[in-house]
């Protein structure tokens, strides 16, 4: 079935949708998922959101979602967070630092297999984390990892690697569960994927889909599916025309307003609380937002909890300009932040910035409500004297030569803890510093940070250096949503996960009868 098909007939939604489409792949007698058996075979086709001709493969630079999905399906990192957002080993068994906390012992479980048959070694991984950190060429990961004194890894024996840090971390394990820190061969070609992951590679159309077919010597149980179709889709309504019809059977996020038409039509949803985050980001060495008090104004302008009833149609919960609220060092105790029009325009009138007029950059392919919140957002701002202009990209455009660049723009984030976060998102060498933060007192809080040894000092400096975001950061964290997903009523095995979207794109334990 060819893409284009699968975008035909977008008027569906504005019309009233027959119910046979979500029960038309079903069985007369079908059972309900959650009671229902897996079924061995058949083909899984997933309508993910965004994707351009920009789509990789690459195991250390996923971007957008349909990347996210595919890596996490061919790949394997050596720890991950469970569904509960636990942290648990995956191709480790364990992870063990010198009593000064500056090398670490690495135990790799034994028998793991990658796709070509070759079994894992201690040499992969080496070669693994230098890929990740080449200077020449460095990945997504690189900030993360670059305590890792990459020169001097030693491969003990087949199943053990030392791990010389250049200075003490005391959470290197969180580090090393990240999705873009999979684990692939020396000898690893892009060209031709492998890794250790429930799927291996088939076919690649970037922008369009991808092809996997189940691999047999995966060192957990299989997966029941012989193939995964992942399908881009930086249009809402065509993916949920798509699910309607049955032409595909999941998709991930599905804007809260359609749940109940889909369950109507006989679909299932499935709703998981997260610490995902869609920010409202503003360039803080950019005008107008380069003065921190416009800053503050504009997050005294969003109204949180008519955004949480609006954009997401309460599926979530207020949040507070902080990320990472399942860390332990989650700085709860700094005030809740509630609109103030009145001290917002007080803000701006001090800044010189009455009458403010912005550009607000968008699009369908940062995830379901982002456009909405754009546009409620620009409502709100109206009665502080700001007009915001909402400007809507399609997700090649967003995700182009100009993302990490707009001055005041949106993005999403999953679930992390607080210090994978801050490397990703909140330094200057970040791969994704939006915002370009870039403040000296909080480096120098996350340095202390990264050395400290001592859980309850550690988790000190981090609630200080959440408060130095807190008072002049450059996000709009006006909520958490849970992450709302669907699927057809043949297909078992999706449950709840605080990761990634259709539980955690972990295929491996889905499967698709009738």
């Amino acid at each position: 079935m060819k893409r284009r098909d699968l975008l035909r007939g977008g008027a569906l939604l504005a019309a009233s949708v027959p119910a046979a489409g979500l029960l038309s792949a079903c069985s007369p007698n079908r059972v309900a998922p959650a009671a229902g058996r897996p079924v061995r075979g058949g083909v899984l086709r997933v309508g993910v959101s965004g994707g351009s001709a920009k789509d990789t493969l690459d195991p250390h630079n996923p971007l957008s979602y349909p990347d996210q999905a595919r890596v996490v399906n061919l790949y394997e990192p050596l720890f991950h967070h469970d569904a509960a957002y636990r942290l648990k080993p995956f191709l480790a068994e364990s992870l063990e630092p010198s009593k000064d906390g500056r090398t670490w012992l690495l135990r790799l479980r034994a028998g793991v297999e990658f796709h070509n048959g070759k079994t894992l070694d201690a040499r992969d991984v080496i070669a693994t984390l230098r890929r990740i950190v080449d200077p020449k060429a460095p990945t997504a990961g690189a900030t993360s990892l670059s305590v890792v004194d990459a020169g001097r890894l030693r491969r003990v024996d087949a199943t053990t690697v030392e791990i010389p840090l250049k200075h003490p971390y005391a959470l290197l394990k969180d580090l090393l569960a990240q999705y873009s820190l999979g684990i692939v061969p020396e000898d690893f070609d892009l060209r031709k994927p492998v890794g250790t992951g429930p799927f291996a590679y088939k076919s690649f159309a970037p922008g369009d889909r991808s092809a996997f077919t189940r691999f047999d010597g995966y060192w957990r149980r299989p997966a029941h599916l012989d193939e995964l179709h992942i399908i881009d889709f930086p249009d809402d309504t065509a993916k949920i025309n798509s699910l309607l019809s049955a032409q595909i059977h999941a998709i991930d996020n599905l804007p809260p307003a359609y749940i109940d038409m889909i369950e109507k039509q006989g679909g299932q949803v499935l709703i998981s609380e997260t610490g995902s985050w869609n920010p409202i980001t503003m360039r803080v060495d950019t005008p107008p937002f380069k003065d921190v008090r416009v800053r503050q104004a504009f997050r005294l302008i969003v109204d949180r909890p008519q955004m949480v009833k609006q954009v997401l149609g309460g599926q979530g919960r207020v949040g507070n300009d902080l990320y990472a609220p399942f860390d332990v060092a989650y700085n709860s105790d700094l005030p809740q932040r509630h609109q103030d029009l009145g001290r917002a325009r007080s803000l701006l009138k001090a800044a010189g910035q009455e009458n403010l007029t912005v550009e607000l950059v968008t699009s369908g392919g940062i995830g379901s409500g982002a456009i909405e919140a754009a546009q409620l957002f620009a409502q709100q701002a109206k009665g502080a004297g700001v007009k915001v202009k909402v400007r809507i990209t399609d997700s090649a455009t967003f995700y182009g030569d100009r993302y990490l660049s707009w001055p005041f723009a949106q993005d999403y984030w999953f679930t992390r803890n607080y210090l994978p976060q801050v490397d990703a998102g909140s330094l200057k060498t970040s791969p994704y510093n939006e915002t370009h933060w870039n403040d000296a007192e909080f480096n120098t809080l996350m340095d202390r940070a990264r050395r400290e040894s001592d859980a309850s000092k550690r988790n000190e400096l981090l609630k200080a250096a959440q408060r130095t975001e807190y008072d002049r950061g450059g996000h709009i964290i006006w909520g958490f949503k849970n992450q709302v997903d669907a699927y057809a009523a043949n297909v078992t095995g999706f449950t709840a996960n605080r990761n990634l979207p259709l539980s955690n794109y972990e295929f491996r334990n889905v499967s698709v009868s009738g």
